[in-house]
Order: C-alpha cells, then structure tokens, then sequence
C-alpha cells in the first residue's frame, strides 16, 4: 500500500510538475508562479517580496536613448540640448497593493474588455458610431485568447478558468470611465484590454489609473495614448508615430516628393493620426502645402479635393476610415486626380478594396505589422480563429489576441495581484513573442515592434519593411552623426 502511495504521488508529480496548488491558509501572492518565467521576471518577483507592505521594491528603471525610433532629423528642438526630454525613463509605480494576498474566493479570474462593439449615437462624437466593425474583431481576438487560456487549464495555480467580461464603449463622453468602474470595483476583473477611439481611451485609462489596474491596449494607434504618465497603461500595437515616422521616410528620402497633401477626418482619429507627418514633413523642410479635413462619413469631397488641386500636391495622404478613404479616392479619380494616394492603416481592409475597386491598384498603407509573415505562431492563430468564427483575423483581432495573452502572462506568472500584474508587464526584459511578431515595450511601455507600408499590386497587398525599402534608422542621439538620407536611386522602391 505504501509502495503504490509513493508510485501515484511521483505520477501526480511528473505529470504536472510545474502547477503549484493553493492549501489553505497558503499566502498565494509568495508561491512560486506554476510557469517558466525567464530570469529577470523571476527577480522582479523576488524583489517584490522581498521588501515590506510599505516599501517600494527597487526594480530598476528602463532608460531609452531616444523615442519612440525617432530619428535625429524629425526630432524637437534637435538643435538645441533641451531642458528635459520626456518619456525616456521609465515611470514608477510607488503606490501600495503589492503586499495584497489572493483571495480565496475566487470562482474565476475575470479579465476586462472595453471596445465599440454595438452601434450608439452621440452628439458628442458627431452623430452615429461608426467603429463596431473594429470593436467586435478586437472581441473575437480577446476570447479566441481566453478559450485557448482555459484549453490549457485556465489559472493555473488555483486551477480555476478565466472569465472575459465585456463592455460597450458606445462613444458616449465619459461611458467608457464609467465602464471601467464597474469593472474594476464591482466585477472585480484583474485587467482590462480597450479600446479603440482615442478620446474615450484617454478617458479610461485616467480612470484605471484611480482604480489601480492594469489597461492593455491593442487598438488606439494615438501617438498622445501613451504620453499620458500612467503607469497603468500598455501597449502593444504600433502607433501612428511609428508609422508616420516610416512613411515621412519613404516619401521624401525615397520617392523626393516636395509638396505633400492631406486629407483626413475632423475627428481625434484623423486630427493626431497626421501629426507627425506634418511636423516631420516640415523637419525636412517639405512643410505641407495643406491640410484639408471632412466630416466622417461624408460623400462629397469637391471642395478639399479642389483645394488640394490648387495647391499643387504631387501625392495625397489620408487619414481616416475605410469607407472614407475609398470614397476620397473614387473622387479623385472620377475629377481627373492621378496623385499617389497613401493611407493609414484604417484602409488597408476589405471595405475599402470594396468600395474603391479597381481604383486600390498602387494605394500604399502604413501599416504595424506583416500578416504575410510565416511565423509558425502566426500560422496556428490563423487557423484557429478561422476554426472558432468561420473568416480570416486581420489587424484587430491579431493585437487584441496578443494583448490579452501578455495579460494572462502577466496573471500566470504575478498571481492575482493587480499591482504585480503590473510589474511584470513593465519590468519584462525580452520582447513578448505575438503572433503579430516581437513585441519589445519602450520605457514608457509602448510597442516598438516593426512597423511596415503595404502596397496594392496585382490585386495583392505586399508588406515592406525599413530594410526591405533600404531606409536604415537615423540615429537620434545628441552628438550622434546623422546618417545620410537615402535617395530615390540608392536602392529600388516598392515595386
């Protein structure tokens, strides 16, 4: 009887020898996490709970030489030393709750989702919503994420599933704040992924930083999103900086275009998705001719695309929606316009190759990552969202299935601890391995993963890299030599 004892607990124990069961009356916020974690987290850990209830742990603070990849040419104020250059030194958390233990009551672990997933309308967003589309794809990549999670055992310490809990954000002002109260104080969640409209995710996150939570974004490409000093928030999709920063590159450096125009919406979408175009543009002494915005969903563009004719533009960049886009661009090719037309990210989608036809031919879209890659990580995540929602994932769905798997991460390894869930998210020293590719957090926790532009060719989308366009990073620290820009005939063009 003994012998069989002994034989069924080494059974028990090489079968899972890595799940760590809560006893009770056990401190499960000092138990060892029940997966491999890498050597720096696991001293994150240690130091953690190392030092008092009342202690703030000395975790080290990341420290980058420059933001966000910009380079020496489109920097501020690049000819003077400023006095104080933001978001290159990590922020601090030195507030309370690392010391907090698990509960023991705990049925399931909840994780948040905020996101437009059922149509409003607001006067204070201008009429109806219009993002629901991206909301409900951002949905399906959130509990493809959860499913697979629970597949695999759920939280693996107390061996209980976990729950999403789902949110409108229906665009109304402030709602979304609201959303993340009940979320957080009476759901009871650990972290929430969210959302996609930039004025309501400033909103939320000011709120997650009250309430103390963790908020994971995977949709908000906003440069300012992050530029907020809460450090509550994440994110892991590259921004409109990244992007405008690439394509600036490409249009000036490569192409030698001088005169540059802009179409975009009136919204905070369309308003900050540019900006660094146009203060890049004027870095390198190419300001932008001008600037013309519309009215979202509108159908009638004579007055801007008349505009930009008389300024004589010799391409066109838009920022805005899908739907937008095409119709700007069906006009223009209706009024004789035979510009280049590059977009945003928000273009490169069926709905705007519906809507534009033929006219997509030779359209150039920033975008953040390659979906053409062969990652084999990629490849199974593909299959299964098409196994699970019976259609191909596309951007939303990929950086909110990667989002919410650095939350469970986080949650596998801190426990359930909001304040270290935190941590290990913004102490991590190696990039988290998505199936949108590395994703690397800058100082301020922002994704500085590789950004891409995509060309339509033959009915096609093909992706490009920095490398593949020839366009090496210039460097951006002070008494650094500036590299040489690359011309138009140093190395081939999108092809």
């Amino acid at each position: 009887m003994k012998r069989q004892l002994i034989l069924l607990l080494v059974a028990l124990l090489s079968a899972a020898p890595l799940a760590l069961a809560e006893t009770e009356g056990t401190d499960a916020s000092r138990t060892p996490p029940p997966i491999a974690i890498d050597d720096s987290t696991r001293q994150v850990l240690e130091t953690i709970n190392s030092v008092g209830p009342y202690e703030v742990p000395d975790l080290g603070l990341k420290q980058d030489q420059n933001y966000a990849h910009t380079s020496r040419e489109v920097e501020p104020f690049r000819h003077v030393k400023p006095y104080k250059e933001h978001f290159l030194l990590q922020l601090e958390y030195t507030g309370p709750g690392r010391a907090k233990p698990e509960p023991k009551d705990v049925q399931t672990v909840k994780i948040g989702f905020i996101g437009p997933i059922m149509s409003t309308v607001s006067v204070a967003t201008g009429g109806k919503s219009h993002e629901e589309v991206l909301g409900i794809k951002m949905l399906q990549g959130s509990q493809l994420a959860i499913e697979e999670a629970n597949q695999r055992g759920g939280y693996l310490k107390r061996k209980i599933p976990f729950e999403l809990i789902v949110k409108n954000d229906n665009g109304l002002w402030g709602a979304s704040g609201n959303e993340i109260v009940d979320m957080a104080y009476r759901d009871n969640v650990w972290a929430i992924l969210g959302t996609i409209d930039g004025a309501n995710s400033h909103i939320a996150i000011r709120v997650a930083l009250k309430a103390e939570i963790v908020m994971m974004n995977s949709g908000d490409t906003d440069p300012t999103f992050i530029e907020t000093n809460i450090p509550w928030v994440v994110r892991c999709i590259g921004d409109d900086r990244q992007q405008g920063y690439l394509l600036v590159d490409y249009l000036y450096h490569k192409l030698g275009y001088q005169r540059v125009g802009v179409i975009r919406a009136s919204n905070r979408y369309g308003r900050f998705g540019v900006r660094e175009i146009r203060d890049g543009s004027r870095r390198l002494k190419n300001p932008v001719p001008l600037e013309m915005a519309y009215q979202v969903g509108s159908t009638d563009y004579s007055l801007q695309l008349e505009r930009l004719r008389q300024a004589n533009v010799e391409a066109v960049v838009h920022w805005g929606d899908a739907a937008d886009g095409a119709r700007v661009l069906n006009q223009m090719r209706r009024e004789g316009m035979q510009h280049p037309f590059y977009a945003c990210d928000r273009c490169l989608c069926d709905e705007f190759l519906e809507i534009a036809g033929d006219n997509a031919e030779g359209v150039v879209c920033t975008y953040p990552w390659d979906p053409t890659r062969t990652d084999p990580k990629y490849q199974a995540f593909s299959e299964a969202f098409r196994e699970r929602f019976g259609e191909e994932p596309e951007t939303y769905a990929a950086h909110a299935y990667d989002g919410m798997n650095m939350v469970i991460w986080a949650i596998q390894v801190a426990g359930l601890n909001r304040a270290k869930i935190r941590d290990v998210l913004a102490y991590r020293a190696t990039p988290f391995e998505g199936v949108t590719g590395d994703i690397p957090l800058s100082a301020c926790l922002d994704d500085l993963g590789e950004v891409f532009l995509a060309k339509r060719e033959q009915g096609a989308w093909k992706y490009y890299s920095r490398e593949d366009l020839g366009l090496a990073r210039q460097s951006a620290t002070p008494g650094d030599p500036v590299q040489p820009p690359v011309t138009a005939t140093s190395s081939a063009e999108i092809q």
